[in-house]
């Protein structure tokens, strides 16, 4: 059986790779809109849903496609456009908790399980001289809500409270639950 993630960012790629598992990556070309009316959480599973169905597979590959959103006050973050974007999203988060949420989808031919998890990050409060030089690493720019927490804007989380690895982008719980129900053995399969 073969794992095939459709996704472009590297830290998904890091992620299932530090747990021993082969798989192939490709990148799931579609139009990211949200559902209108879509709750954040509803819109984060329907766009990882989109991904697995958007890769052509047979029956004896099993896809994993994700999408990873930050929400502050009922506010939506993606992915800063520019780095004034960046500095207005790190202005609102600073000092404050914000959620990461990630939809979540595993598919094996017409078997397709999602699932969307939720965790809360608190942010002291950033001067705007932090602000400036984080967004000058250029580190925000690739990111949901414009910070990583497993690289630089690590400075500035006074903590978490739920899956870790959600927040870097794949949940990696939930993703082992899903993996087993379309019978994928990670245990069978994980190469050391």
């Amino acid at each position: 059986m073969k794992l095939l993630l459709a996704s472009r960012s590297p830290r998904r790629r890091e992620l299932i790779a530090a747990m021993g598992l082969p798989f192939t990556a490709v990148d799931a070309d579609i139009d990211e809109t949200p559902p209108d009316g879509a709750s954040p959480e509803e819109a984060a599973v329907d766009i990882a849903r989109r991904k697995a169905l958007a890769v052509d597979a047979d029956n004896d590959t099993v896809i994993i496609a994700a999408d990873t959103t930050v929400v502050l006050n009922g506010e939506v973050f993606g992915k800063p456009c520019d780095e004034a974007d960046a500095y207005r999203m790190l202005r609102a988060l600073s000092g404050t908790k914000n959620q990461v949420l990630t939809g979540v989808c595993v598919r094996r031919g017409d078997d397709i399980r999602t699932d969307c998890v939720c965790t809360d990050v608190f942010f002291r409060k950033m001067t705007e001289a932090e602000i400036a030089a984080y967004v000058a690493s250029g580190d925000p720019m690739d990111k949901a809500g414009a910070y990583g927490v497993q690289s630089l804007a690590a400075w500035f989380v006074e903590r978490i409270e739920g899956d870790y690895s959600n927040v870097v982008g794949l949940p990696m719980e939930a993703l082992g639950r899903l993996l087993a129900a379309v019978g994928y053995d990670v245990w069978k399969h994980r190469q050391v």
